[in-house]
């Protein structure tokens, strides 16, 4: 096969603009489409006009377009795929934030201290050790929400944090001003915080490749993909022909069936499978059109239960 093999997780993005319809008609077909395709996500706002929509792969953004022409008379503009990053920390840091403000005569309290660290493929874990009666227990989830909305934002290119464990270690509060959005707030800064000083990384998602060719290409084949990051794990005869196979970044493996087509005159074929996220070289190049923060822009928390004169602590974008 000459596409990419679906992950269990998006790994691409797009944005998806109606030619026929709207927005608002076009997230009806899509809610419908999800219903047996849990496969793809769709961003809760409209970007401009578009809507963003997270796959498995190239191949399952094209299949969700072919699906709404045919089944919904929907005709839409794809924008290019684009890699869905993640960030990480590989040291340990700590932050201590307090979050005090005063509005309509009513004042807003919230202490935290947070320790984090990384949590190698295990997602995220809230830890709470606390000594008791330093937060009353019916704040722990609103800092664990808060900080849940810092890892949205991420620090080093406003990609989704992950692998990480936090620890609240100690915090205070206020009898009459302390309120959940404080307590939000207050875990959202010291994340912040804390993430910046713990070395983060950006993560990139890697793919296993086979590459299938007649034997006198494969210097060829192979000088290519070292040209696009691959680490090559092994090489083997199958019926008379060579099998390569390597472990390449997704972002090298856009274009890659055409490009390979072109170049061994269509005798070679490929297929991939996601591997896992590994530490990319560097921030991704904002120039390089492969690359976005749309679907990824930070989520910003929403003051609740009548606490909305609470300042919040993020900036507009």
């Amino acid at each position: 096969m000459n596409e990419l093999m679906p992950p269990n997780r998006p790994l691409v993005w797009t944005t998806l603009r109606p030619v026929n319809s709207d927005c608002d008609k076009l997230r009806r077909a899509l809610a419908k489409l999800s219903e047996d395709d849990k496969g793809f996500r769709v961003d809760d706002e409209d970007a401009e006009g578009q809507i963003v929509i997270r796959a498995m792969s190239k191949l399952h953004l094209d299949l969700v377009c072919e699906r709404l022409v045919r089944e919904h008379d929907i005709y839409v503009e794809s924008g290019r795929p684009k890699i869905i990053y993640l960030e990480t920390s590989r040291e340990t840091s700590a932050a201590e934030r307090t979050f005090i403000s005063q509005s309509g005569g009513r004042g807003h309290y919230a202490h935290v201290v947070i320790r984090v660290g990384p949590n190698p493929n295990k997602g995220y874990k809230f830890v709470d050790e606390t000594p008791k009666g330093a937060i009353p227990h019916k704040y722990l989830s609103p800092v664990d929400k808060g900080i849940q909305y810092a890892l949205k934002a991420g620090v080093v290119a406003g990609y989704e944090t992950t692998d990480i464990k936090v620890t609240l270690c100690d915090g205070s509060y206020h009898e009459a001003d302390s309120d959940e959005a404080a307590f939000e707030s207050a875990g959202f800064m010291a994340m912040k915080e804390a993430v910046s000083q713990a070395n983060p990384v950006l993560l990139e998602p890697v793919m296993f490749v086979e590459v299938v060719c007649p034997e006198e290409l494969s210097g060829s084949v192979m000088s290519d993909l070292s040209l696009r990051r691959a680490r090559i794990e092994g090489m083997e005869n199958r019926a008379e022909r060579q099998v390569i196979q390597a472990v390449v970044p997704l972002a090298e493996m856009i274009g890659y069936a055409t490009h390979l087509r072109s170049m061994t005159q269509g005798r070679a074929s490929y297929s991939a499978r996601f591997a896992n996220y590994e530490q990319a070289p560097g921030p991704p190049q904002m120039g390089d059109d492969r690359i976005g923060v749309t679907a990824n822009k930070p989520w910003k928390p929403k003051p609740k239960r009548g606490a909305e004169a609470v300042e919040p602590p993020w900036e507009d974008s």
